[in-house]
């Protein structure tokens, strides 16, 4: 695992960027002494509750509608036990291992707060999986996200008592007994509580909400960037973008958009080459015109996303919970809809900041509408096809996109005889916003790429310093225009410029961080 400094988990909130350092880099965790203080002392309330011949949900009675039954003293190990293997019911591919780390963080530190009732050692060995670089292995299917991701967590649940399938720091598949053995980790005998403290959150969806959030605030410089290479590329005009005109409608993600925008085109050769009243073209069209209204939508979309992930990161979900005055209530937070809700807004706006970019690629490869270019951007027209399956490949995403827009946070389908008769499916939105993502990408990969080709074929005119240094960073991967090569790997290579963030990098290099 990574090198990262150590991230404390106590009974505050852990923060996105913890989130982040844990999932993606392999930051350590280390519990602090205050939760460790907090989980000691609702233990307490919990064992007293586990003495009481009266039933209390979760501690002496069976789960969900079979919430009825009173299970005697000798028999709650078992149950604890069989709730984590029976609920372990996941299916599908594996889960990537950073959705895993981040759910696990995120459970731990709800264990941390002490309003789950769970001892200090259970959500030590959390911690200790998390150094440690073992991976339980969680599968794609099995979360209605309600009582929060149960299948999910359960599959980590079922490591933590030595049980399941895990993958160790190098990758290797293998069993989790094997696996914490090896580390040095003891596994857990689950008791009275701890079970539902384990599976009873929203800890996947979360996860994969704030890994959408870290991605797409690059995404959205990028598509400022490309958007920029378009606008210049297709002789478009700077002048829409200028701060009193954008100020007229202050939306700040709108304003956040066009000021890059404005910046990205600077000392630009080719669009001064048509800012005089020779100029015939009255009006940019929209996908030129209206990218930051778009693009800083997006923005506005995300920052709310945002807001409704640090409240979640901010809560204690499980059921039932202790409360600060002691007392062990049942509730309804596990519920998934607030963040489901804002994953399936997340995929919208991915799909609409895809959908103007393939347009922009559109435009350069149609010679009505081009304003000089080639036909597809080829160098023998007819002999060659340039880029004109590049852009097939865009609208091939494009359409998928849309159909990934389309809300997983409007069905429902009960469960557990009709006790979870709605549902939020939050899990299925956050893994259908982690496949568009990728699809906005390569999307917005392809607009850098054909927008370069056309800045090369705008010469001698030089493009802004902002988007020739973008230019020069595909060139040292992709040559310029020439006849037809083999196009996948071109489009692969800027793909992977555009995932790493070495596009917006070259382009912040002369500008300076994009907002």
């Amino acid at each position: 695992m990574g090198t990262e400094e150590c991230v404390v988990v106590g009974t505050g909130a852990v923060s996105a960027e913890d989130v982040i350092r844990v999932a993606r880099l392999g930051a350590p965790v280390r519990i602090a002494g205050d939760a460790i203080s907090a989980m000691a002392e609702s233990r307490k309330r919990i064992e007293a509750l586990a003495e009481d011949p009266k039933p209390v949900y979760g501690i002496s009675t069976g789960f969900g509608a079979l919430a009825t039954r009173h299970i005697p003293f000798a028999r709650r190990t078992q149950l604890q036990r069989s709730l984590v293997r029976s609920h372990a019911a996941g299916n599908g591919p594996e889960v990537e291992q950073e959705v895993v780390r981040a759910l696990m963080l995120l459970r731990l530190s709800t264990l941390a707060t002490g309003r789950t009732g769970a001892r200090p050692e259970v959500a030590q060995v959390y911690a200790s999986l998390l150094s440690s670089g073992i991976t339980p292995v969680v599968h794609e299917y099995g979360s209605l996200g309600c009582s929060g991701d149960l299948a999910p967590l359960a599959h980590v649940a079922l490591a933590v008592i030595g049980e399941g399938t895990v993958r160790d720091a190098e990758g290797a598949l293998m069993p989790a007994g094997t696996a914490l053995s090896a580390a040095g980790i003891e596994p857990v005998v689950l008791e009275e509580k701890e079970g539902l403290a384990l599976i009873n959150g929203t800890d996947g969806m979360l996860g994969m909400l704030l890994l959408a959030c870290e991605d797409l605030h690059g995404l959205l410089r990028l598509a400022d960037v490309t958007a920029a290479m378009s606008v210049e590329g297709l002789l478009g005009t700077d002048k829409v973008f200028a701060p009193d005109l954008q100020a007229l409608r202050p939306h700040p993600g709108q304003a956040r958009a066009a000021a890059n925008m404005v910046r990205l085109l600077a000392d630009s050769e080719i669009v001064q080459s048509h800012a005089d009243p020779s100029c015939t073209v009255v009006q940019d069209a929209y996908s030129l015109r209206c990218a930051p209204q778009v693009a800083g939508a997006a923005r506005d979309t995300l920052a709310h996303a945002e807001l409704v992930a640090s409240w979640e990161l901010a809560s204690a979900i499980d059921n039932p919970v202790v409360t600060l005055d002691g007392r062990v209530e049942s509730n309804g937070n596990f519920h998934g809809a607030p963040v489901a809700y804002v994953l399936d807004f997340l995929a919208i706006v991915v799909a609409d900041v895809a959908s103007m970019s393939e347009r922009r690629t559109d435009r350069f490869l149609d010679v009505a509408r081009n304003h000089g270019l080639p036909p597809f951007l080829a160098d023998d027209p007819g002999v060659d096809s340039g880029h004109m399956i590049a852009q097939y490949t865009q609208a091939a995403i494009v359409s998928e996109l849309k159909r990934l827009a389309a809300p997983a946070s409007v069905d429902s389908i009960p469960s557990s005889a009709m006790q979870e008769d709605h549902v939020s499916m939050g899990w299925s939105a956050a893994r259908k916003l982690r496949r568009a993502i990728d699809g906005l990408t390569r999307v917005l990969a392809i607009e850098a790429l054909t927008a370069a080709r056309a800045l090369d074929l705008r010469a001698p005119l030089a493009p802004s310093p902002a988007t020739g240094a973008v230019r020069d960073a595909i060139r040292e991967h992709v040559a310029g225009p020439g006849t037809d090569r083999h196009l996948a790997p071109e489009i692969e290579a800027a793909v992977a410029l555009a995932s790493s963030g070495a596009l917006v990098t070259a382009a912040e290099a002369v500008v300076g961080r994009l907002d």
